[in-house]
Formats: structure tokens, C-alpha cells, sequence
């Protein structure tokens, strides 16, 4: 199952998030652009238990790179694919998190995650000699955060049946609890793909157990400056909405929520209307100043009748600050 979005929007820019990302693909350039090659770069900075528990390899490394791994291995990633991946997963949930933690806060629970998600796995393979590396349990941290935050929250998702794309809404309480089972799962098997399964475990149970703590924590001056500084003034470009039917109407009834600033200026949204199993999008022309109110009437987007005639969808304007 592939993520395509979440319908939970943030209302400031995620800075850390952006950040974070913009980390990892500058620190995977270095990576494959390292004289010594890839490999032998990975090994020296991934998490590697045996150069730790090991004596013989241990006294090859200096204690200091070897307390270094721990963090750096967060930032490292194998290929392509696994880049790509990770930080897909990262845009589509850390950005809400960002939100409700604020900017600072979020750097640190993000960070804690990804380490515990280290440490566990250093504790269930105490003699491995296979360098781990990859952010992807500091993001399964932000994916236990959001699966408790926002359980409701629905996620668009792509999931391919051989050749042929299905695309489905999911409640996010399924899409990341499926996913927790089937990395859970994974730990009870041989481990021969050298994925750090336990990594992705732990890096979720502390996500969703270290978010208490970082919710009762204050918010820095700093961090409410940086959210203030990037708040956003528009909406998603791409709404879901879900239309209500009324008695005898071949109309359909729903509502669409714009900024202040994108009503004074116009703005073209794409709203997503859920169909069964499928997602019908349409374009929205909103013109400049529009009204509170306002009911914007799209044709041909209602209920067909026996005859072939199809009603309208009467989209109503709500403006938000």
C-alpha cells in the first residue's frame, strides 16, 4: 500500500520537516559521491552492533564513531528506492506533527525516536556485523504519533492489483495499524533481508508512547515564533468532500472551506468526491471576492435519474481565517 495523501491538513508549513528531508537527500549525495565508495561509507557511519560488542572489530573504531553511529545511521540510506521511500512517508504525516508539537519540539521528539529505534535494534542483534541505516524509524515515531493523533484522518491510498492502480481512501488507523502488524510480524521470522524489522516496531510504540510527554511539554518562544512566521494563508490545493443527497433532488449538496486571503483573490481548488471505490476530481473555479455563503452550482455532477438526466452540485462557501 503506497500513501498518495492524508486529508488532514496543517496550517502552518512544515519548516523541520522540510528540513529533515532536504537532510537526508544531501547526506545520500554525499553517500554516493564518496571516494572510498558507498559501501565501505555506509559501513563506517551505519550502525553496526558488532563493532560495539565485538573486541576484535571493536578496536578498530574509535569510541567516538561508534557513539556517532547511533545518530547518524538515521540520515543514511541504501539506495535510491529506500530515499525515495522513506521521505515520502515523511511528507505525507510528519507535517501534521510538526503542527501539533511545534517546530523545535518535533526536531526532538523526531530525533528520540529515531534513536530508540537504533537502540532496540543494537539490543536484538547484538552480533550482527550488517551496518543499519535509514530513517525509517524515526518516521515510523511519526507514524505512531499521527496513528494516535489522528485515527480518523483518511489517507488516499494506492494499491496495485497486478497491473491495474486502485485507489481508496483509508482510515489511518487501518493504513498504519496494517502496516504495525506487518513489521511486527516480521520480527517473529528470520530476519534475510537485512530490514531492521525491530527498528520500525520500536520507532512506532515510541512515537505513540513519548507523544504524552511531548504534549505536556511547553512550547519554546522560538518554536511559536517560527510557526507564526510560516503560518499558512490558503488551503489545500486538493479538498475531499463528501456531498450530501436531499428528497426528491437530483442535486447535491456539500461544502467547500477557503481562506480569507483566497476569496479576496480567486483561487482554483480540485475537490475529490469519494464514488464507491473510486475518486471522481474536478476543477474549481472560485472567483475573487467571493462571499461567506456563496453557492457555486457545477453541472452534470449530481445524480442521474432513470431517464439519463443528471442533476447539479451546489458547492457552498465557508471562509476561514
Amino acid at each position: 500500500m503506497i500513501p498518495i495523501r492524508d486529508s488532514n491538513p496543517s496550517s502552518s508549513k512544515p519548516v523541520v520537516n522540510y528540513f529533515l528531508i532536504a537532510v537526508n537527500i544531501l547526506v545520500f549525495l554525499i553517500e554516493i559521491s564518496s571516494p572510498d565508495g558507498m559501501n565501505l561509507f555506509i559501513y563506517k557511519w551505519g550502525l553496526v552492533p558488532s563493532r560495539i560488542t565485538n573486541t576484535v572489530t571493536s578496536s578498530y573504531f574509535p569510541l567516538h564513531l561508534k557513539l556517532i553511529s547511533f545518530f547518524a545511521f538515521m540520515f543514511l540510506h541504501g539506495g535510491w528506492f529506500h530515499l525515495i521511500g522513506n521521505m515520502w512517508f515523511l511528507y505525507i504525516f510528519g507535517d501534521n506533527i510538526e503542527d501539533r508539537l511545534g517546530p523545535i519540539n518535533y526536531l526532538i521528539f523526531y530525533i528520540a525516536c529515531g534513536l530508540i529505534s537504533g537502540f532496540t535494534h543494537f539490543l536484538f542483534n547484538l552480533n550482527s556485523n550488517i551496518p543499519v541505516v535509514g530513517a525509517s524509524g524515526a518516521i515510523a515515531g511519526v507514524m505512531g504519533a499521527y496513528f494516535v493523533l489522528y485515527p480518523r484522518a483518511k489517507i488516499l491510498t494506492l494499491i496495485p492489483i497486478i497491473i491495474i492502480p486502485w485507489f481508496i481512501e483509508i482510515p489511518a488507523f487501518i493504513f498504519l495499524g496494517f502496516w504495525f502488524i506487518i513489521q511486527l510480524f516480521h520480527t517473529t521470522g528470520v530476519n534475510a533481508t537485512g530490514i531492521a524489522w525491530w527498528a520500525h516496531v520500536s520507532g512506532f510504540a515510541a512515537g505513540a508512547f513519548l507523544l504524552k510527554f511531548f504534549n505536556l511539554l511547553p512550547e519554546p518562544k522560538l518554536s511559536r515564533n517560527i510557526q507564526q512566521a510560516v503560518r499558512r494563508h490558503k488551503t489545500p490545493d486538493i479538498i475531499t468532500i463528501r456531498p450530501i443527497n436531499l428528497p426528491n433532488s437530483m442535486n447535491i449538496f456539500a461544502l467547500i472551506t477557503i481562506s480569507r486571503e483566497e476569496a479576496f483573490s480567486g483561487c482554483i481548488k480540485k475537490i475529490n468526491i469519494p464514488w464507491g471505490f473510486y475518486n471522481r476530481l474536478y476543477n474549481v473555479n472560485i472567483p475573487p471576492g467571493v462571499s461567506e455563503g456563496t453557492t457555486l452550482r457545477m453541472k452534470g455532477i449530481g445524480n442521474v435519474d432513470n431517464y439519463g438526466n443528471k442533476g447539479d452540485l451546489m458547492l457552498e462557501i465557508r471562509i476561514v481565517r
